[in-house]
């Protein structure tokens, strides 16, 4: 649900505080990239959804909800994914199977394998040559039983699946050796389970001055997929980071938002936006000073379109900047050049300061704890 601009009202020290950083800047922005990581400095009290590489939540189940979906096993399906069972070679109900689809997690439908990547192994086992995405599937050191194997688990909820095995074909090399009973099948064509689907996400973007800051503080919100920092709205193709610093490509630096609309709505980003920066100086945040500094917004659609306008004139009548006019420039997306890789995660790699003050638009957000 949106939150009211009524409750982002900060008073004037902590409005401040959102604009410049906690203490002096302590990077100077140069070309170079970080030779040395640390842990970040500055708390972050939002814990992160996980998402795969293919859109799906694993974020881990707590026990209690494991334990519940848990009841609603068999006896057999409970004693293999909750106890660690194996059942008997030769006897599992996937084994044959020979249709075309996705083979999900018992437990939380999470999907694990598909029809594509099965081989017959001649073990007794449903056996698979790969993953659907490897962050589906957790790999644990076994030593039971007088071995060293490699168990595998559903990474969601920790149910038993099996073990893994370096003597599978190529191109992996791999077997993933599966009890039929940590498994439900789909067929191809059919309706997966609203848990087994990948996320419907979106994408927004956003230039608040320097994006170290911005991208990091997007990161923390709850709904938000991933964060990039770029180069968007100039005149040129590919630029770099030298080329925009000199003012001559028109790039503003901008950071690419991907996010669950059902968990997060553009609305709220849009108002996050105008919490972590200035809108009302031109072409600069704090000492960073040049046209790639601009406040825009750049949108994918006219709903986006339309509510960026709106929150725009809804802080600008709600006198959070005083008498102040807000600058920020809201137009259609054009291309998003990512910028190099040392500029993605970059505050969490050094753990510098930058413009924003992520806790103070967080605590306005009624998202700090």
């Amino acid at each position: 649900m949106p939150t009211p601009l009524s409750t982002l009202a900060l008073p004037a020290a902590a409005l401040a505080a959102s604009i410049v950083a906690v203490a002096t800047i302590a990077a100077t922005r140069n070309d170079d990239p970080p030779t040395t990581e640390h842990p970040m400095s500055t708390s972050a009290s939002i814990p992160a959804t996980r998402y795969s590489e293919t859109g799906h939540d694993i974020t881990r189940l707590a026990d209690e909800e494991v334990a519940e979906l848990a009841r609603l096993l068999d006896p057999e399906q409970y004693r293999i994914t909750q106890k660690s069972g194996t059942e008997a070679p030769f006897c599992g109900t996937l084994l044959d199977n020979k249709k075309d689809g996705l083979y999900c997690c018992v437990v939380c439908t999470l999907p694990l394998f598909d029809s594509s990547h099965k081989f017959v192994s001649g073990t007794g086992w449903p056996s698979f040559f790969r993953e659907v995405d490897p962050d589906h599937v957790a790999r644990i050191e076994d030593r039971s039983h007088g071995m060293v194997r490699i168990e595998i688990e559903c990474v969601r909820c920790g149910a038993h699946l099996g073990h893994v095995f370096d003597d599978g074909p190529r191109p992996t090399g791999e077997r993933h050796c599966l009890n039929s009973a940590s498994l439900v099948f789909h067929e191809r064509g059919g309706e997966l389970p609203e848990r087994a689907r990948p996320v419907a996400t979106e994408s927004a973007y956003f230039a608040a001055g320097c994006f170290w800051g911005v991208e990091h503080g997007y990161s923390q919100l709850p709904g938000v997929l991933d964060v990039a920092s770029g180069y968007q709205n100039g005149r040129t193709e590919k630029p770099t980071y030298k080329e925009v610093c000199a003012g001559t490509t028109d790039h503003a630096e901008s950071v690419k938002v991907v996010f669950d609309p059902k968990r997060i709505s553009y609305e709220d980003l849009a108002k996050f936006f105008f919490l972590i920066h200035d809108p009302t100086t031109l072409n600069r945040q704090g000492p960073d000073i040049g046209t790639q500094y601009r406040s825009g917004i750049y949108t994918t659609s006219d709903e986006q379109l339309a509510t960026a306008k709106r929150v725009r004139d809804d802080f600008a009548k709600s006198g959070r900047f005083g008498s102040r006019s807000i600058v920020t420039e809201i137009e259609p997306a054009e291309t998003f050049w990512p910028a190099e890789d040392y500029h993605q995660d970059y505050i969490v790699k050094t753990g510098r300061a930058c413009h924003v003050n992520v806790p103070a638009a967080l605590k306005a957000m009624g998202l700090s704890r």
